[in-house]
């Protein structure tokens, strides 16, 4: 439980520093209470969809990922964003990503953040 409460800080902070960093990524409310709770479901939301829908879609471009020596997967990071945005739209959450090399960059921004602060939390271990 402690590592998925983990995983779960790290996504938000990732999702966070990419909207801070990118205009076309954006988290709208009233407070910053608001922003920061739909931050926190919308990076529920972001871990589900890697969890659930990120395995199936690498196994289907395996072909692809190996072609291009790993690059591919910066595409299928920017469609597992795209794909939180949709639902997050569909969730009736305030957050959007505009369009899909915004995603990449959001993606990168993303997977960096994410990793740094794996490795500075605590993961229960």
């Amino acid at each position: 439980m402690k590592n998925f409460v983990v995983k779960t800080i790290a996504n938000a902070g990732a999702l966070a520093v990419a909207v801070w960093l990118i205009d076309k990524i954006t988290l709208t409310g009233d407070s910053t209470g608001k922003k920061i709770g739909t931050l926190l479901v919308v990076a529920l939301l972001f871990g589900l969809v890697n969890f659930v829908v990120k395995p199936i879609v690498k196994l289907l471009s395996l072909p692809l990922l190996i072609l291009t020596l790993g690059l591919f997967t910066l595409v299928v990071n920017a469609l597992m964003l795209l794909l939180t945005s949709w639902l997050a739209d569909r969730f009736d959450l305030s957050f959007h990503v505009e369009g899909f090399w915004t995603a990449v960059l959001g993606g990168l921004i993303i997977s960096i953040v994410s990793w740094a602060l794996h490795v500075v939390l605590p993961d229960g271990d």
